[in-house]
């Protein structure tokens, strides 16, 4: 990824020319689902609805589309809705394909020196409902959510903070905002562009009849009771929020809307009259009339999607499913796709080394202790047993295609040597064991980890017991204790769990410009510290303050980076973190590099054969713009 100054001025200027021919007056293609709304007078036009300059949707590698029709995708979870605001990837500014960042909601931005960024909004630009989109949004978000105690507790996001400096935030017209600090903010634009976005602006006209500086008291007060929120905070939060799609009231910016209200088990997503993004040929973006999706048990969803019953379907499916999967494509007039993960490791384990209990926790502090049962794990055994040899083993870090890659922090450590990891327990002390051959903790008990999980994929289950049965031959006893995601997250939080299992790393793809945000104890959802990560979440409010000399390392560099400028000085302070990583085991990895199946209903055009299946940065499809696919009649 170039420097972003570089690579936004580039590409501001090449989307202002892309427009220019491609949308002339008058030229805009109406779709036929709003055709009888605008004939009613409930709608305007498509030319009335567009922004002055909509966004024209790049096709170098797709083909024109028509519009019309509906897909179908099944989610294991009401909650899972939110995905949608994932796949749809409107944001201000957003990843391409080649993972550059460029305008996408912003008609242009200006950056200086990654401290000051003007953000240029689209002229006449609307939200779902209608209403103008403008800066009036941002302003209602800053002054009257980010800035409100009762909305926003521990103060506004830690991205839009630089050594505690918040950003000032300037309304310069209807159009036009500034963010600035003092000193460079190189995560600001990132953070707009994530799969789960930060959202600097809120649909101010929507929400004011929630907020207690706006709404008459009698009023809020009964909208609070009957929503059966605590207070008015708590019930502006829950309609307000942009990413959970729970709100079929709240306008919003994205190509579908939510028309269902949860609780249910079929949601329907509608086109957004007002969406910005247009094709080369004027018509009006998504092809898609209706996402429909469908919530089903998640041990079902591979024999639905097999039977036919989605047309793009990724989640809940699994590695163990391609053969399966195949089988059924011909009857079923559907495709099955193969993409790699990102992940820094497709499974992974994770020490807690904020565990309540004293024992474990000093136990799980102990490097030696992390590398034992790292060198304890056969790698190639998981990669031939689970994956059939397709995969990598190796550490959990940066993928070869990231320019950050090192083969040495691949094999640091995760090697299978069980002589090693015996002499190293030995070491630590723990030298005694029962009749069952497992080592005694200091305390008596046996050496037994139970590893924790969320249950969401059946791999786990095989990962680990294939990584106890390496364990068990250096003394360490291990058990997989299964339960539903918020109970596993709320156990890793609170201490309770030991050691947790989950994936790596989000974003193995990792440039000089990605905010190092997994790489340092800076957010309560890391696995390893959650505590000190809440720490610094809460501004010390809460957590537990990072005491380890190297964990107090990572959290020098990232500010540090946060500092940088330039790739070169910026790639080195990222490699010297991963550096710390692999040597400390903060996580330890297994496999990367893991075949993702993508089934797709041959009906459906404009997804790609070969992707990247990544979260951040990709949004899974999003970067691939689904706005842009569509059904053919044959």
């Amino acid at each position: 990824m170039k420097p972003l100054p570089a690579v936004l001025g580039r590409l501001v200027f090449a989307f202002s020319v892309l427009l220019s021919p491609a949308t002339p007056a008058g030229s805009f293609v109406e779709t036929p689902f709003l055709a009888d709304r605008v004939a009613e007078g409930r709608l305007p036009p498509v030319a009335e609805r567009l922004p002055a300059v909509p966004a024209v949707a790049d096709f170098s590698n797709k083909e024109i589309g028509r519009h019309g029709g509906e897909i179908r995708w099944l989610a294991r979870r009401s909650r899972d809705i939110r995905i949608m605001n994932v796949y749809g990837y409107a944001r201000l500014v957003g990843y391409d394909t080649n993972l550059e960042l460029q305008p996408d909601i912003l008609e242009r931005l200006e950056v200086e020196d990654d401290r000051v960024f003007t953000l240029h909004l689209r002229p006449g630009h609307r939200w779902s409902d209608g209403a103008p989109f403008t800066t009036e949004d941002f302003r209602y978000w800053w002054e009257d959510v980010a800035l409100n105690r009762d909305l926003t507790p521990y103060g506004p996001d830690i991205r839009l903070q630089v050594d505690g400096e918040l950003p000032t935030v300037e309304i310069l017209d209807e159009t036009t905002v500034r963010f600035s600090w003092s000193k460079p903010n190189p995560a600001f634009l990132p953070a707009l562009a994530g799969a789960s976005p930060l959202y600097i602006f809120r649909p101010a006209h929507y929400l004011k009849q929630f907020h207690a500086k706006y709404a008459p008291r009698k009023e809020l007060e009964a909208k609070v009771r009957a929503s059966g929120e605590r207070n008015w905070a708590a019930l502006h939060i829950v309609m307000g929020d942009l990413f959970e799609a729970n709100n079929p009231d709240l306008p919003v910016l994205d190509p579908w809307v939510n028309r269902t209200k949860p609780p249910a088990d079929r949601f329907v997503f509608e086109r957004n009259p007002f969406y910005h993004r247009v094709d080369p040929e004027g018509r009006q973006l998504p092809y898609l009339d209706r996402v429909i999706v469908n919530i089903a048990d998640p041990s079902l969803i591979p024999a639905k999607t097999g039977a036919g019953e989605s047309d793009l379907q990724s989640r809940s499916l699994r590695f163990d499913n391609i053969t399966f999967l195949k089988a059924g494509a011909e009857r079923n007039d559907y495709s099955v796709r193969l993409w790699r993960t990102a992940l820094g490791s497709e499974i992974a384990l994770y020490p807690n080394l904020n565990a309540a209990d004293p024992v474990w926790r000093a136990l799980n502090r102990d490097v030696r202790f992390r590398r034992a049962l790292s060198l304890g794990i056969n790698r190639e055994e998981i990669n031939q047993v689970i994956y059939f040899g397709l995969a990598r083993p190796g550490n959990n870090t940066a993928l070869p295609e990231s320019p950050l890659y090192r083969e040495e922090l691949m094999t640091r450590w995760a090697t299978y040597d069980p002589a090693k990891a015996n002499a190293l327990l030995d070491e630590i002390g723990l030298t005694e064991r029962n009749g069952a051959g497992i080592r005694l903790l200091p305390d008596g008990r046996p050496l037994e980890i139970i590893v924790e999980g969320a249950g969401e994929r059946t791999e786990e289950a095989d990962a680990m017991e294939l990584i106890s049965d390496g364990w068990r031959k250096i003394g360490v006893g291990a058990y997989l204790s299964q339960s539903q995601r918020d109970v596993w997250y709320n156990r890793v939080y609170s201490g309770d769990a030991v050691m947790s299992i989950w994936s790596g790393l989000d974003n193995a793809l990792i440039t000089p410009d990605t905010m190092p945000i997994e790489l340092a104890p800076v957010q309560q959802a890391l696995l390893q510290y959650p505590a000190w990560g809440q720490y610094y979440e809460t501004g010390g409010n809460a957590g537990i303050r990072p005491d380890l000399d190297w964990a107090q390392e990572l959290m020098r560099l990232f500010v540090e980076w946060r500092h940088t400028a330039g790739d070169e000085a910026r790639g080195a302070v990222i490699s010297r973190m991963l550096d710390i990583h692999a040597d400390q085991v903060t996580s330890i990895g297994t496999v990367q590099g893991v075949l993702q199946p993508i089934v797709v209903s041959n009906r459906l055009r404009n997804v790609p054969e070969e992707g990247i299946y990544s979260w951040d940065p990709g949004a899974h499809f999003g970067v691939y713009r689904p706005d842009t696919f569509w059904l053919a009649t044959e």
